[in-house]
């Protein structure tokens, strides 16, 4: 349950990064998306995408148009605004230190570990 719940909390904290990230490759339609995150094994079901959509839209890092489509009604169409652009700018610097210092923190485990095994088997 602990574990669980972390794995949530993680998955929420980069949802918002990586749904940016795949609308900056060019007008993408909320299926795309979904499709895009469950590849990526970051499982997303609608309803949590689409207030999340709204969310950004209404903070103004994306928007949206109609286009017609051959298989239905209308579909609606999201791209990043200017401000989405730098948002996801500043989130790709964020995303980028905190890989590095995870990595930092789990190499120095692994060290401490390794070096504790070492002492234990020259005892």
């Amino acid at each position: 349950m602990i574990v669980e719940n972390t794995q949530v909390q993680m998955r929420k904290g980069i949802l918002e990064y990586c749904i940016l990230s795949i609308i900056s490759h060019g007008e993408t339609y909320a299926s795309d998306i979904i499709e895009e995150l469950r590849n990526a094994r970051l499982l997303v079901v609608e309803g949590t995408l689409y207030p999340l959509l709204t969310r950004l839209k209404n903070n103004g890092l994306l928007s949206y148009q109609w286009l017609e489509s051959t298989s239905g009604p209308p579909r609606k169409y999201y791209q990043l605004t200017d401000t989405g652009k730098n948002v996801l700018s500043e989130l790709e610097k964020t995303w980028n230190e905190l890989v590095f210092a995870v990595e930092a923190v789990k190499k120095k485990n692994t060290t401490k570990e390794t070096t504790d095994n070492i002492d234990n088997t020259q005892e």
